[in-house]
């Protein structure tokens, strides 16, 4: 369970990278971000994790909205850490 609390950690930290990216007008930064974020996610078993964070997940599909990105970010970052 570590193993995974250690990648959504990380995810959250990419999320929050392509977020900013996003805000600040840097799409370089936010593509190069957004494929790490979907490599953690690929990464993450969704059956040893709860069921509103296994749909969190599923969720993140686009990276447009950098205001959910964000969110996104912090409620996977309170996860990680709560563990």
């Amino acid at each position: 369970m570590n193993d995974q609390l250690n990648i959504i950690g990380a995810l959250a930290m990419d999320l929050k990278r392509v977020s900013l990216g996003l805000d600040r007008g840097s799409t370089n930064m936010a593509d190069r971000f957004w494929i790490e974020a979907l490599k953690r996610k690929s990464e993450i078993n969704t059956s040893k994790i709860p069921n509103y964070i296994a749909k969190l997940l599923k969720n993140l599909e686009n990276k447009e909205d950098k205001e959910d990105l964000l969110m996104y970010s912090v409620l996977l970052q309170n996860y990680a850490q709560k563990g």
